[in-house]
């Protein structure tokens, strides 16, 4: 395997019962890419990432991450390896500030000597999210609100920013401004072109076309429940993307090259 691959799937396939919802996909991702996944609702874009981030097992193939095969448990095994995912669901704690949603899970401490009874070091906490909001262009007034009295645009930045924020080796982001505005999109889209410059790797799952080709390397499409395009951005355009969505092109098997 190259060592400038990130990430590479194998036959990666998942069934429900009788329903095959992703069949060998095979795909490569290199350092500092940005990919693009797209297709019809139901085509296997979020199945495919839940298979690699281990929301949910596969049923078959492999998933190779940073040049080692991987069989996460869960998503937690998935972020302690160097992968943060924004889900559609965002997966906030409502009733929290921000700094304790950026640290959920990986919260800061202080007088580690106490042993059992180590205390929380918020004030740590506080600065390391107001540098990760400055580092990724997120704007929130008031950092100490809780997150279930903010605006739906800022919950996503909120997420977007908790995955920017820690050094990781791959970033997934499915959906990430589909319920949002135009300016809440632009910010957002601000934060990836960010990653983009920063070398990070980086798997957009969207419907949006004009997103994907202004930000992304390569288009990766699926329909039902299988890879049918590898196109690069600058050999294709949306009618093209299009065409492979619908069916009404089809093209060579895919092999998973770049």
């Amino acid at each position: 395997m190259s060592n400038d691959i990130v990430l590479e799937t194998r036959g990666l396939t998942k069934h429900y019962g009788g329903v095959q919802a992703l069949n060998d996909a095979n795909f490569i991702l290199k350092k500092g890419e940005h990919v693009a996944i797209m297709g019809d609702n139901g085509a296997g874009k979020s199945t495919f990432v839940r298979q690699i981030t281990g929301v949910e097992q596969r049923t078959s193939g492999d998933v190779i991450f940073d040049g080692q095969p991987v069989n996460f448990t869960g998503p937690i095994d998935a972020r302690e390896a160097g992968i943060e995912t924004v889900f559609q669901t965002l997966a906030l704690a409502d009733h929290l500030d921000v700094p304790d949603n950026l640290f959920l899970g990986r919260e800061k401490t202080k007088l580690d000597w106490l042993g059992p009874f180590r205390l929380l070091d918020y004030k740590s906490m506080r600065q390391d999210t107001l540098d990760a909001l400055e580092r990724t262009g997120v704007k929130i007034p008031n950092i100490r609100n809780t997150i279930e009295r903010m605006s739906g645009g800022q919950r996503q930045c909120v997420a977007i920013a908790r995955t920017a924020s820690f050094a990781s080796k791959l970033t997934i982001m499915d959906e990430p401004t589909a319920a949002l505005g135009v300016q809440e999109t632009a910010q957002v889209e601000n934060i990836i072109r960010t990653l983009k410059e920063q070398g990070e790797p980086l798997i957009l799952v969207s419907h949006n076309m004009r997103q994907v080709m202004d930000l992304v390397d390569r288009i990766i499409v699926f329909r039902r429940g299988r890879i049918v395009a590898n196109l690069r951005k600058e050999e294709t355009d949306g009618q093209d993307i299009v065409a492979y969505i619908t069916g009404a092109k089809t093209g060579a098997e895919y092999e998973g090259a770049a």
